[in-house]
């Protein structure tokens, strides 16, 4: 199901769309972003869900359930997308799977240009592809100014 016209930084308690609904900003000013809705799960460590920060598929079948975390440790290093809200375990919202954006913590590495992957980063944020098994999910825009374009999976 493809929407238009959502809030992406809405959070909800109780899933208020189908879980890995895909949304967009179509006819909105600037460039298009893209948007799917996630559950957020705490994980293992109990990290937060940051606004601006990168969140990773939850263990194997993560992608398949919709479920994500910022704790790098308890995903598969595969990246889901650019939180738009901070998000408390259990709560539902958006991740940004397309288009620029602007991280709130710092890469890694890497320099303008560069591939980036959830391995090798440290929690909600991400590094640059060494392997060409390295499961690719952004490129660095302007990486001193923690820009990104996101090419997340939809």
């Amino acid at each position: 199901m493809n929407i238009i016209g959502i809030d992406p930084t809405q959070v909800d308690t109780e899933a208020k769309f189908k879980l890995g609904t895909i949304a967009g900003d179509i006819g909105t000013t600037g460039p298009q972003k893209t948007y799917r809705y996630v559950q957020y799960d705490a994980a293992t460590a109990a990290v937060a869900g940051v606004a601006g920060e990168v969140a990773y598929f939850l263990g194997a079948g993560g992608s398949q359930d919709n479920v994500v975390t910022s704790d790098l440790s308890d995903s598969v290093n595969i990246g889901a997308g650019v939180l738009q809200a901070a998000l408390a375990d259990g709560e539902y919202g958006w991740v940004q799977v397309t288009g620029p954006a602007t991280l709130t913590i710092a890469l890694t590495a890497g320099a303008d240009g560069n591939a980036l992957t959830p391995v090798g980063a440290t929690d909600g944020t991400l590094d640059v592809s060494a392997l060409v098994t390295d499961h690719i999910c952004a490129i660095a825009d302007d990486i001193s100014a923690k820009e990104i374009i996101c090419c997340f999976p939809t």
